[in-house]
């Protein structure tokens, strides 16, 4: 029987030293859904998603994928079940190409007589069709260098390398951060053309008009701890603020 949701995390705890970064925190994402986690700096986003994706090994908890357990000690073991991470540096190799960035450590070879030949046509080829599939047009020359794109496009191409090895959910670490209105709209744009192409997507985000114009669903934590979901349609900035921050009213700068 086909379970309810592509990835169930249960129980999970972190501590670093006498700090407890995770409480026994649950988490579900659905086929075909982007999670938005939210939370104050220091509530234990960024290192529950690192637990996902194989950065950091929890210290307790369970993790199912489609119903089945799973051991994810390292990225690679994620990889392998089609979860990959952008983190919000990017990651990117600025001297390099688009291509070769997309390829970077996984690059297409002939090995001949022992020694292996970059196939640097055929990443052009495959890296060209990728952003063709998801619909990016922003960068006009793929072997342009990183270092000459945008913020927006370097964000792009980030996200686009995510899907490319990932394939089934991505984890975006802030994927709007210090990008301008237009650079911000062409990255949700992406995010929703990958719901389409059935990936899951789980976004940490402190941007909640971004929350709310893209995702299904928002999870809060707070101090390591879950501390509540809720249906997108169904709230509103001011309720996810307050549990954020555990206040009685929201401050004026979310609404």
């Amino acid at each position: 029987m086909k379970s309810s949701y592509l990835l169930e995390v249960r129980r999970i705890s972190k501590s670093f030293g006498g700090v407890k970064a995770l409480k026994n925190v649950d988490i579900e994402l659905g086929y075909d859904e982007i999670l938005a986690v939210v939370g104050d700096n220091g509530a234990g986003k960024s290192t529950l998603m690192k637990t996902i994706s194989g950065a950091i090994i929890p210290d307790t908890g369970e993790i199912f994928v489609e119903g089945r357990e799973v051991k994810i000690r390292n990225p690679q073991d994620a990889l392998q079940l089609g979860i990959q991470m952008s983190y919000q540096d990017l990651a990117l190799v600025d001297c390099l190409d688009i291509p070769t960035n997309l390829f970077l450590g996984r690059e297409i070879c002939n090995r001949v007589a022992g020694i292996n030949f970059l196939r640097h046509k055929k990443m052009d080829a495959v890296a060209f069709e990728h952003l063709e599939e998801l619909g990016i047009r922003t960068v006009s020359n793929i072997k342009e260098k990183v270092r000459r794109l945008s913020g927006g496009q370097r964000q792009v191409i980030a996200i686009s390398r995510a899907v490319f090895w990932g394939q089934r959910i991505i984890i975006l670490d802030e994927p709007t951060a210090a990008l301008g209105v237009r650079e911000s709209q062409k990255v949700i744009e992406l995010i929703r053309t990958l719901k389409n192409r059935h990936v899951s997507v789980i976004i940490i985000s402190h941007n909640l008009h971004h929350v709310f114009s893209v995702a299904d669903r928002v999870m809060i934590l707070r101090q390591g701890e879950n501390v509540g979901e809720r249906v997108i349609r169904d709230t509103d900035g001011d309720e996810v603020v307050k549990m954020i921050t555990g206040a009685e009213f929201a401050s004026s700068e979310y609404k």
